[in-house]
């Protein structure tokens, strides 16, 4: 009984000096004429930089994007999973999918490898438009439970902080540049502090346009004012 006891001791240990060498820092706006989603460009592997220039954000429809945060192979395996159920959903229906349709999707999708042997290591946020030409974000934790959030939401290592620039800057009836100036300090404020964050800032806005990122430059002249 000892014996086992120390094994399993052993594990717990192994598993949460994992989990702390992991991290990641997105975040997702609810404005009033769109959504905006930004997201850190840094993987780590331990305590080593793997990657300075990954992608967290993808585009899975033409008015919905996600982010990514937890392993990177799974995460980009959801991503890959979801663009083509919704792809046969718009085939098979003649209709484009909403962000509230890929939520419930996407949740489905990561409920079953839940329930597998090797779950989907992910939490993730989906943000997009919604009935009534609205705009709405999900987050997707792990266990698949997709959770409406009316405001904002943030996911990863760098979570803590941003939540903090949320609570005191976000207001009802921003717009979406004022929500790209708000997630970029967001993710500033987490590559400060987190370890596991850095190495820049992807940004993207959905509206009534559509799909689009936010320009390399635009976002360095942000980050610039911010940091005075």
């Amino acid at each position: 009984t000892n014996y086992k006891y120390s094994i399993r001791c052993d594990i717990y240990m192994t598993e949460e000096k994992v989990e702390q060498k992991k991290g990641t820092t997105t975040v997702g706006i609810v404005c009033k004429d769109g959504i905006v989603l930004a997201a850190d460009k840094r993987a780590s592997m331990g305590w080593l930089i793997a990657n300075k220039e990954i992608e967290k954000i993808f585009q899975v429809s033409n008015w919905i994007a996600m982010t990514v945060a937890g392993g990177v192979s799974d995460a980009f395996s959801v991503s890959k999973l979801l663009k083509a159920e919704l792809d046969l959903y718009r085939l098979n229906s003649g209709i484009e999918p909403t962000v509230s349709v890929a939520a419930n999707l996407l949740g489905s999708i990561v409920y079953s490898s839940f329930k597998s042997f090797i779950p989907y290591m992910t939490q993730l946020i989906i943000g997009g438009q919604d009935d009534n030409n609205a705009f709405s974000i999900y987050d997707i934790d792990p266990s698949g439970a997709a959770l409406k959030n009316a405001k904002f939401t943030t996911t990863g290592s760098g979570s803590p902080m941003v939540y903090g620039v949320l609570e005191d800057s976000y207001r009802d009836g921003m717009s979406t540049e004022e929500g790209v100036q708000l997630a970029i300090r967001c993710v500033s404020a987490a590559m400060r502090r987190d370890v596991f964050s850095g190495e820049g800032i992807d940004v993207i806005i959905i509206d009534k346009k559509g799909f689009r990122r936010v320009e390399k430059d635009k976002i360095a002249g942000i980050i610039k004012s911010t940091s005075k």
